[in-house]
């Protein structure tokens, strides 16, 4: 996610510089607070809330939690974690359903901010949860606002109310008002109301969104914003809070600005909280928004749990099973890859994907030369394949590879590249799915001990084993060591957490 990249670097950096000291000094506590100031205002923050954060990150820096904290500089990141996560609403706060049925959904903002793109992603959202949702299309001003509401629609899979063909044509809160009759006809547990914009605020845009809100009596009312229009969020906010009143925030654009200021600000001035974020073009690129993950994604500490959340709703538990088994018994092949491939992709970008890892902020420049296209280059060539070759590629000869690089448009070259990646893959997971160690090419084993020779391991190995047990002399004379009892992937007793070390990651996470 591009978001918050420039804020994330200055803060990244700054807490770097923190963490040579030892110990803090009230000078070091200014220089970081003053760093700190600098970086929310580039992003773009509003200054009354730079002004509330800065105060209260040195108020606590400067107390006693961290003169008495055994490693002040990662208190100090802790507080300003805490503080972040203040000033972008505290609690997650979920969409409140009506107690009868149907809710109604309202949503608002300027034009261009992305309410009709979103009220299809919500649409697919909500439908995934069991809901049954029903678009209104009550923006009959901009031109083609119904059609472009109709094609959403379809995209999504929803039903639409669209009795009016809108370009200036129609009564918006007619509309509004039929529309909701209409879903409690036909069974429609979910109206969500697309409404009007306009370039900017004004009191006919104020006025026609409150008649359509005292129409419906909407259970909420979503004020929909652009993340990269920069300080004037906080005055556009507060006129459509002034005018209309909202109950909740949704930021879209969120991956197209690298500041962010808009999500720091909107929640802290207007008092409501963010529910949704949308972070791509795609009708699945929204996610609940959640003020701790998006903190930890700004100060580079991952965010893991939506990462897992993605992951659980791609991935099919009983084919995992089946992947598992399959790598255990050496009958993995190129045909179960594109399956894994394929299943990959319905997570979304990878890249987003691999942004949510703690500490990818170091590696900002490997993200950014990452090519999305490399995985459906790779699909490309084994669909070119036949059943036989992708469940035997060792059948792949010169022929055959010419044949396979041609109809999937690449070289032979990496058609080779591919079978030789795919078979130390193949390798290392069978390794890991019997209990072992992975041997990493030009890195060795995972685990192993740091500086271990590998001219030592080569004059081992020559020596042969003299074990007693022929089972483990003949593992060891083929360079693989015999798996140690204690964890699954093969770390002895000795290597094992102590309760300790579980308490201290334990402690982590949770304040992650």
């Amino acid at each position: 996610m591009a978001t918050f990249g420039t804020l994330s670097d200055r803060l990244t950096e700054t807490f770097r510089n923190l963490r040579k000291k030892g110990q803090l000094t009230p000078a070091d506590v200014d220089g970081t607070v003053r760093e700190i100031r600098r970086a929310l205002l580039d992003a773009d923050v509003a200054l009354p809330v730079v002004k509330e954060f800065t105060a209260a990150v040195r108020e606590r820096a400067l107390g006693d939690e961290v003169n008495r904290a055994l490693n002040p500089a990662q208190q100090v990141v802790q507080i300003v974690n805490d503080e972040l996560i203040g000033i972008l609403g505290g609690q997650q706060r979920r969409l409140q359903f009506a107690k009868n049925p149907p809710t109604v959904i309202m949503l608002a903002g300027l034009q261009g901010s992305g309410k009709t793109t979103f009220a299809g992603k919500l649409a697919k959202m909500l439908e995934k949860d069991g809901h049954t949702p029903l678009l209104v299309a009550c923006d009959l001003q901009r031109p083609n606002a119904v059609n472009q509401l109709q094609v959403v629609a379809k995209r999504a899979g929803a039903a639409i109310y669209a009795p009016e063909p809108g370009n200036g044509v129609g009564d918006p809160v007619k509309v509004a008002r039929d529309g909701v009759a209409h879903a409690t006809r036909q069974q429609h547990d979910i109206v969500i109301i697309d409404t009007a914009g306009r370039l900017g605020v004004d009191a006919e845009l104020m006025k026609q969104a409150a008649d359509i809100r005292r129409a419906t009596q909407p259970d909420e009312v979503l004020f929909v914003i652009d993340a990269m229009i920069g300080q004037d969020a906080v005055n556009t906010a507060k006129a459509f809070q002034d005018g209309v009143d909202f109950t909740g925030v949704v930021l879209s654009k969120l991956d197209g600005d690298a500041r962010g200021g808009a999500a720091l600000s909107v929640a802290s001035v207007t008092g409501r909280p963010i529910i949704f974020a949308s972070t791509g073009e795609g009708l699945d690129d929204v996610e609940p928004f959640h003020p701790d993950r998006m903190a930890s994604r700004i100060l580079d500490l991952g965010d893991i749990l939506t990462l897992i959340e993605q992951a659980q709703s791609a991935f099919d538990e009983a084919e995992a099973m089946k992947v598992a088994e399959k790598l255990a018994t050496e009958t993995f092949t190129l045909e179960d890859f594109l399956e894994q491939m394929q299943q990959m992709k319905k997570m979304g970008s990878m890249k987003k994907m691999l942004g949510m890892l703690p500490g990818m902020g170091n590696m900002k420049q490997q993200l950014d030369d990452f090519d999305e296209r490399e995985i459906d280059r790779t699909e490309a060539i084994i669909r070119s394949m036949t059943l036989a070759e992708r469940r035997n590629p060792k059948i792949l000869n010169g022929s055959r590879r010419l044949r396979i690089a041609r109809g999937s448009g690449m070289t032979v070259t990496d058609v080779n590249q591919l079978v030789q990646r795919f078979d130390q893959a193949a390798k290392m997971m069978k390794t890991v799915a019997r209990g072992g160690v992975p041997n990493i090419p030009g890195m060795g084993p995972v685990g192993g001990k740091p500086g271990a020779s590998s001219k030592r391991g080569k004059q081992q190995k020559a020596k042969g084993s003299r074990s007693g047990n022929p089972a483990k002399r003949a593992a060891e004379n083929a360079g693989i060591a015999a798996p140690a009892t204690g964890s699954g992937f093969g770390l002895g007793g000795r290597n094992a957490p102590s309760e300790a070390d579980l308490a201290e990651l334990q402690k982590m996470l949770g304040r992650g």
